[in-house]
């Protein structure tokens, strides 16, 4: 059963994360009037969209909901909302976050910073930006195909690589931060070694494949995996990848449609996608959009990590394009947003593979019969 609720807010969204575990603090934990409660039963979630350029008539904005995890329900309206009038599309600022008070008492909001990102300055549209888990480094993926790692808030640089890609489509930290994934719009992946500041291996593709997403993650057996999204003629397919020799270590077709976003849970036990029928013959995304008149209804896919098998399947999701896919930080929620401008979060149940169940009840049947066998046996003269 598939349990989700969905908000509109008026801008198409980009972006999304869920309120930071270092901001989940309780009132027993600070005194202070302003400190927001736990948010066990209260979540937030962060949204950012807008317009672009200014002259689009749509302001760009970053957008605080909270999240009722009790009644599976996102807040009617933003509970903060900081709408940034520029004129320029590559403009970078910096925002910290603020307590505030709100008609169900505190909550959370932004509040513009003084400080300049003087590093991401003319630097052009930055297709991939991404933190390490600890937040100490920080990496971004140019359209012009520059990959620039610097540490954390400081932003000295570590890597400046002018030729990394023909043009950087995205980019995940290793989970203990010593590597870094960047895959292009053409040629191999690699991997980049942040201790020394320089790429250690390549991600080969085989024959007519294009690299979407890379993610890495914890396996089940608690071992790093790096996943990877590729798309062929034949439609989308996720592979897995060793993170010692950097070799294939299986491929999975997923759907004979597009993959156009992709993510990992916190615990590694699930992957999800929204795929988008291929109706032109392309799996271009511009050339879907164009096709299809900007509508873009599709299925977003929970899967099982371990067997790539289907957990649950959101149909016709969002009526636009699913712009960001984000698990909870206990992943047992879902978020994704639309350039529909809706923001929407899917409950993911935690049952167990069917392959997996039906394999425990043969046991059990062959362990019934194997007793029955033995008592058969004493039972004979």
């Amino acid at each position: 059963m598939v349990i989700a609720n969905s908000k509109s807010y008026g801008v198409p969204l980009y972006g999304a994360s869920w309120l930071p575990l270092s901001l989940s603090r309780s009132k027993s934990e600070d005194d202070s009037d302003d400190s927001p409660p736990s948010i066990d039963a209260t979540r937030h979630v962060v949204l950012s969209g807008g317009g672009g350029e200014g002259k689009s008539g749509i302001p760009n904005a970053i957008l605080v909901s909270q999240f009722y995890a009790d009644s599976n329900s996102l807040s009617d309206q933003p509970t903060y909302i900081e709408v940034t009038l520029v004129t320029m599309i590559y403009l970078y600022r910096w925002f910290e976050w603020d307590a505030v008070k709100s008609d169900d008492g505190h909550g959370w909001g932004l509040k513009s910073s003084e400080k300049v990102l003087n590093q991401l300055e003319d630097v052009g549209q930055q297709l991939a930006l991404t933190f390490d888990d600890e937040g100490s480094v920080l990496a971004a993926g140019g359209e012009d195909g520059k990959l620039r790692v610097f540490k954390w808030p400081s932003m000295d640089s570590i890597i400046d690589e002018s030729n990394a890609h023909a043009s950087v489509k995205d980019l995940s930290f290793s989970p203990d931060g010593k590597f870094l994934a960047s895959v292009g719009s053409s040629g191999p992946g690699r991997i980049w070694e942040i201790a020394s500041a320089t790429a250690i291996a390549a991600l080969q593709k085989v024959k007519d494949e294009r690299f979407g997403f890379c993610r890495f993650s914890h396996s089940i057996e608690n071992h790093q995996v790096l996943y990877v999204t590729a798309m062929q003629g034949k439609g989308g397919s996720i592979i897995k990848w060793n993170t010692t020799s950097w070799k294939r270590i299986s491929s999975k077709h997923i759907t004979s449609d597009s993959i156009t976003a992709f993510n990992v849970s916190a615990d590694g036990k699930h992957l999800v996608v929204f795929r988008v029928p291929v109706t032109s013959g392309t799996h271009d995304l511009k050339k879907l959009v164009w096709y299809n008149k900007g509508t873009m209804e599709g299925d977003i896919l929970v899967l099982h990590s371990s067997s790539m098998r289907v957990h649950t399947v959101v149909k016709k999701a969002h009526l636009g394009i699913v712009t960001s896919l984000m698990f909870s930080h206990d992943s047992r929620a879902l978020l994704s947003t639309s350039f529909d401008s809706s923001a929407r979060v899917t409950l993911v149940a935690d049952k167990k593979e069917r392959g997996t169940s039906l394999w425990i009840i043969l046991l059990i049947i062959l362990l019934a019969m194997a007793m029955y066998y033995t008592k058969l046996v004493e039972m004979l003269p």
